[in-house]
């Protein structure tokens, strides 16, 4: 399956649910190894991505931005007109493993980055998309971010005319469900924020 209709499947996978293999084991790299290989199993890993062999000039790409932490490229297999792709120089297979620093640089050019693609693409909107792990659609294990112009009527994903079932606040359910989530947000150690009240502990 290419790469654009994998993403496509996901997108729509909700109306017809199929089972996705397993995430593969998220390689340990350090954020400085896209641009120096340390031993044998790490510069395999690396030149096996194809961001580090873009980040490093080793293959081709439409470059339309970049700084000294981010690059953004034209996607070759693009969903719509200036599909684009915002991508650290550092390597991180995810974006839960990208320090916070990074993905910060990553998200604060795409008000610049995008409204440059709207302009040139002669769109009015545009998706921001992050695929993180293979169940959402990732097949490139180097966190990256997706600028996708739209256009009214465009038709992309099917699923955008579905009409979407309101959750009911006073569902019991529902409510576990922001409870447990609101606990993971905890550290280990219950901190003094958490006991002066940063976290929410009902509907707000």
């Amino acid at each position: 399956m290419s790469v654009q209709a994998r993403r496509l499947a996901v997108f729509c996978a909700h109306l017809n649910p199929t089972r996705l293999p397993p995430d593969p084991p998220a390689p340990l790299l350090s954020a400085s190894l896209c641009a120096a290989d340390s031993d044998t199993q790490n510069r395999s890993l690396l030149n096996d991505c194809v961001f580090c062999n873009i980040i490093r000039g080793q293959s081709p790409a439409l470059k339309l931005y970049e700084d000294d932490m981010c690059l953004c490229i034209l996607d070759t297999s693009p969903l719509s007109h200036g599909h684009s792709l915002i991508i650290p120089k550092s390597h991180f297979p995810s974006l839960d493993a990208t320090p916070p620093s990074v993905v910060a640089a990553m998200f604060s050019k795409v008000p610049f980055i995008s409204n440059a693609i709207m302009k040139a693409t002669g769109c009015s909107s545009f998706n921001l998309l992050v695929n993180n792990g293979a169940a959402a659609g990732q097949v490139i294990y180097h966190t990256h971010i997706h600028i996708i112009p739209r256009k009214a009527y465009d038709c992309l994903w099917a699923s955008e005319s579905l009409l979407r079932r309101r959750v009911n606040l006073d569902d019991e359910k529902v409510s576990q469900l922001a409870a447990r989530i609101r606990k993971q947000l905890l550290p280990s150690d219950t901190s003094q924020e958490s006991k002066n009240g940063n976290f929410f502990s009902s509907k707000s």
